[in-house]
């Protein structure tokens, strides 16, 4: 199953709006899912166009997805200690290194949006352990870790925010460097499902 988009917080969507596709994944017995976004880096390390493969995230939205009654696909305090899938991430780096492509990987903060950050938002950000923030993808992968999928995910570097650095950044500038880097995500992702089915 694949998705053209998504909801974002930031729309005007709850929470249970949001996260409604990956409910629906589960009811229909997907096991895995693959989660993209475009991100705006915050490690010094980093260029604009590099796949930022997720290790783990920070989520700074103002509701959580899970707020309510447990739903019971998963324990009312579920553990996050990984929430992204170790050995996915190893078979991404593997798959990435035979083809050549660069990544890099790191801590994904989620903020509701839609403002891009302020040059002070960056540095905290990045001060609280971030290396790349954007306005989606937590709340989902909370929920499907909540229903006991698979998750791997990639932010695509498509701006930077870095210290003492300050970038301005247009949604236009945003969605070219995410159009150029894509293919080569594509490619890693079509291999990894490849190699899993």
């Amino acid at each position: 199953m694949a998705m053209e988009g998504r909801f974002h917080y930031y729309e005007g969507y709850s929470m249970k709006k949001v996260t409604f596709p990956i409910r629906i994944m589960y009811e229909l017995g997907i096991k895995t899912l693959f989660v993209s976004n475009a991100s705006g880096g915050m490690n010094p390390d980093f260029k604009i166009g590099d796949l930022m493969i997720i290790t783990d995230h920070i989520n700074l939205f103002p509701q959580h997805p899970l707020r309510g009654k447990n739903i019971p696909t998963g324990p009312r305090f579920p553990d996050m200690h990984e929430t992204y899938d170790k050995q996915l991430i190893a078979e991404a780096d593997a798959i990435a290194k035979e083809k050549g492509i660069r990544v890099v990987h790191g801590v994904y903060v989620g903020v509701q949006g839609p403002t891009f950050e302020t040059p002070a938002e960056y540095k905290m950000y990045h001060r609280l352990g971030g290396d790349a923030v954007g306005m989606s993808t937590v709340p989902e992968v909370i929920v499907a870790h909540h229903c006991g999928i698979k998750t791997f995910g990639i932010s695509i570097i498509t701006d930077l925010g870095l210290e003492d650095q300050p970038v301005e950044v247009s949604h236009e500038e945003v969605q070219l460097a995410a159009n150029k880097a894509q293919p080569l995500m594509t490619e890693i992702m079509r291999e990894m499902i490849k190699r899993n089915a």
